[in-house]
């Protein structure tokens, strides 16, 4: 293979290495990247309340004219535009940021109006974009109104070649109306959709008096409005709080609503009386950002997993509005309990955060409570009318310069016309003899022999008339804030005639109200109460046998394996297995996989340790203790509530150091009041149960003392009943000493030998 030579003149293309610590050279390009993210894609511009991408995709179908008026075209002649003049990304990225302007349960109110699949609230995604057609709607339009005014800059798109808005100027307050979501680098904005006519209102109180407080523009400005409805259940009182510091979260429900229902009371609870006294609830209407599939999907997990006993169906009989039917186990059911079971167990119930993370006029991203984006928004339009008003009076000047040309022209109409036909280059002497400016000249020159006519100047005059008035008017704007207040007050007002609480539009969706006092709802109350035998194997399968079965049968287990653990116990009881490495673990019985089979490891119900081995399993009962000891010694009483666990992790009881584990845990009997321990070495010591602290979590306290070795087996008695242990052999005798006298010690001594007779390994 032949070498290829370099050529000499080539640059070495070692000379563009750069010698610079790595740390700071990647720190450098990360912030870069991270301020790109922040800026250019993740915040929304508190102006107008838009991301790049949904900006230049409005930008592109209004220059594809798209207007509300006009026909639909194809949402890939939009997406190719975007990508191809604006947004130099995926066309997946852009075309999902345009279903989701168009999708009315995602946008309060939507700036796309989309013709064909655009998803659904079940979750479906929409067609391929060769499929959809889209045009603007008027709420855009009026987001967009003014840019032809000179209201806002434009800046150049990524290959110079094209021009785009650096924001809309329309006063739309998009921002609060829509709301926006985005996680950037190290930041995030979580923003919910508000009613427009409130967000005005409270804009107007704002205007009218600029040092209003936080309480007086929460008097009208009530909290969000979803554009799929449901209701927000937080107090006033906190529902402020978390707008007067931009950071919160709002508790929302679905609402149980029964439009077909006789009584209004049923109409209002969401109640259907059906025959017979039974009933059934109907849910009209799901939290924000919730799919209506996967809702109705965990209801019937609830049903399958029987997790809710007293709900027996569910159906789904929505159109184009939402019915879910939920069917109780009977008639006797409280509907208020089955209510609170669906918003504690399912998505019916979800929260929505609040994090006003914006940028500002400087594209400085900043958290802002609802008092600071008011004001920046009323400075941002202020500015906007200031420019739309000086762009208006240099539109005015100019056309009166050329009205004033034309009148000089009609007055001296007979010396114009012969300067034009004597003279080969007119234009100078019309400057000279008339005092004419180039463009006035130049406006006679190119004016048409039609409008030489005797009514035009009649025209003219009135036209200059007019312009010098409104040019008035707008210096007055220009010079006092007042009038500045009063116009921007009066445009929006007309604004809030489209979104009035009147309208379809407008009117209010989610409902503000504070929850009642919760129904109590006991979960385990509601399972029904059954005889389970509860087996688990040495190697850590675990099932729960209908019935009470002998606990000492012929189970069967896999080959290698056998009975570690048999109870006897009920559907509404709770396993306790303690391991080890001191941690406690809860499953509830009713969970417990069925009789057929080998059952299911345990490990698939909780997340035991692959390395930890459990030591002791008993059924929880209120107010007993358990007997906690390390292989150290060292030990301690614990109350069952404490050992409870509500989640697959456990809990940790017992801090086991380096070197030890947990090696007994086991229920203690009220009667019992000694506890006797006995050692490797085989010293036994008895001592009063007083001694031995109840304690929530610990290490414990020292039971025996040893010289080598440690615990072997602990456990608890009755003192004058004396310690039994079986004797071994086929016999299955059991022997008793009663005269535990002579072991009976303070805790912590080092013991003596145990009674004749006791079993050689050490074990009770």
């Amino acid at each position: 293979m032949a070498i290829k030579k370099t050529d000499k003149n080539e640059p070495d293309p070692f000379d563009k290495l750069i010698d610079a610590p790595f740390d700071a050279a990647l720190s450098e390009r990360y912030l870069v990247y991270a301020l790109s993210t922040i800026t250019a894609r993740s915040l929304p511009d508190l102006r107008d309340g838009l991301k790049p991408v949904h900006r230049r995709l409005l930008w592109a179908m209004r220059q594809l004219r798209l207007d509300p008026g006009q026909a639909f075209k194809k949402s890939a002649r939009v997406v190719g535009d975007v990508i191809g003049k604006y947004h130099p990304h995926g066309d997946t990225s852009v075309y999902d940021a345009m279903v989701r302007l168009a999708q009315d349960f995602a946008l309060r109110y939507p700036l796309v109006e989309g013709q064909g699949n655009f998803g659904n609230i079940d979750g479906d995604n929409a067609a391929a974009y060769r499929y959809t057609e889209a045009r603007l709607t008027k709420t855009a339009s009026q987001l967009m109104a003014g840019l032809e005014e000179g209201t806002v800059d434009f800046i150049a798109t990524y290959n110079g070649e094209e021009e785009e808005p650096d924001i809309f100027p329309g006063l739309f307050p998009n921002l609060l109306a829509n709301g926006a979501s985005g996680i950037a680098v190290g930041m995030a904005t979580s923003i919910p959709s508000h009613n427009v006519a409130e967000i005005i209102d409270a804009t107007l109180l704002m205007i009218d008096d600029p040092q209003a407080s936080h309480d007086q523009l929460m008097q009208v400005f009530t909290g969000p409005d979803f554009p799929t409805g449901g209701l927000v259940v937080d107090s006033a009182a906190s529902i402020s709080q978390a707008y007067a510091r931009g950071r919160g979260s709002f508790r929302m429900r679905g609402r149980f609503h029964a439009a077909e229902a006789q009584r209004a009371e049923d109409r209002d609870t969401g109640i259907e009386r059906l025959s017979g006294g039974q009933w059934q609830l109907v849910i009209s209407e799901i939290p924000y950002q919730v799919h209506k599939g996967k809702l109705i999907e965990q209801i019937a997990d609830l049903i399958a997993d029987r997790k809710l006993p007293i709900l027996e169906d569910v159906r789904d009989e929505s159109d184009e509005t939402i019915r879910i039917v939920v069917v109780p186990k009977s008639r006797k059911v409280d509907p208020e309990l089955l209510k609170e079971g669906l918003y504690r167990l399912t998505d019916l119930e979800s929260r929505f955060s609040l994090n006003l993370n914006v940028l500002d006029a400087t594209r400085t991203p900043i958290v802002m409570g609802l008092r600071e984006v008011l004001a920046n928004w009323i400075a941002a339009q202020t500015d906007i009318l200031l420019r739309r008003s000086q762009h208006r009076l240099d539109r005015i000047a100019a056309r009166l310069e050329l009205v004033e040309g034309y009148i000089i022209a009609f007055l001296n109409l007979d010396r114009v016309i012969e300067i034009i036909r004597s003279q080969d280059e007119p234009k100078p002497v019309l400057m000279a003899e008339f005092l004419l400016t180039d463009r006035q000249a130049e406006a006679i020159l190119n004016m048409r022999l039609r409008s030489l006519r005797k009514l035009e100047e009649m025209e003219l005059r009135r036209e200059r008339d007019t312009l010098m008035a409104e040019q008035a008017e707008l210096l007055k704007l220009l010079d006092n804030p007042a009038r500045q207040r009063t116009r921007m007050k009066r445009d929006l007002v007309a604004l809030r005639k489209d979104y009035a609480e009147t309208t379809a539009l407008g009117a209010r969706r989610t409902t503000i109200a504070e929850a009642e006092p919760t129904v109590e709802f006991n979960l385990d109350a509601m399972i029904e109460k059954e005889p389970v035998t509860i087996i688990l194997s040495q190697r850590g399968w675990i099932r729960g046998l209908r019935g009470h079965a002998e606990l000492d049968g012929d189970f069967k287990f896999k080959e290698g394996d056998g009975a570690a653990y048999a109870l006897h116990g009920q559907t509404t009881d709770k396993l306790l297995l303690a391991c080890d490495n001191g941690r406690v673990y809860t499953i509830g019985c009713d969970k417990l996989p069925g009789g057929r089979g080998f059952g299911e490891p345990v490990r698939s119900m909780v997340d035991i340790d692959s390395s930890a081995q459990i030591v002791g399993a008993m059924l929880y009962k209120a107010g007993e203790q358990v007997l906690l000891v390390t292989d150290s010694g060292r030990g301690f009483a614990a109350q069952m509530g404490d050992l409870l666990a509500e989640t697959r992790k456990g809990r940790q009881v017992v801090n086991v150091k380096e070197g030890s584990q947990l090696l007994i845990a086991r229920r203690i009997p009220a009667e019992h009041d000694h506890v006797a321990a006995v050692g490797d070495n085989r010293k036994l010591i008895v001592f009063s149960l007083e001694e031995l602290p109840v304690m929530a979590r610990g290490a414990g306290v020292q039971l025996q003392r040893y010289r080598d070795g440690g615990l072997s087996d602990a456990i608890t008695l009755k003192l004058e009943d004396g310690l039994s242990w079986a004797m071994g052999g086929e016999t299955g005798r059991t022997r008793t000493e009663k005269d535990m006298w002579q072991w009976k010690v303070a805790r912590g001594a080092a013991g003596r030998l145990p009674p004749n007779g006791f079993p050689r390994d050490n074990r009770f």
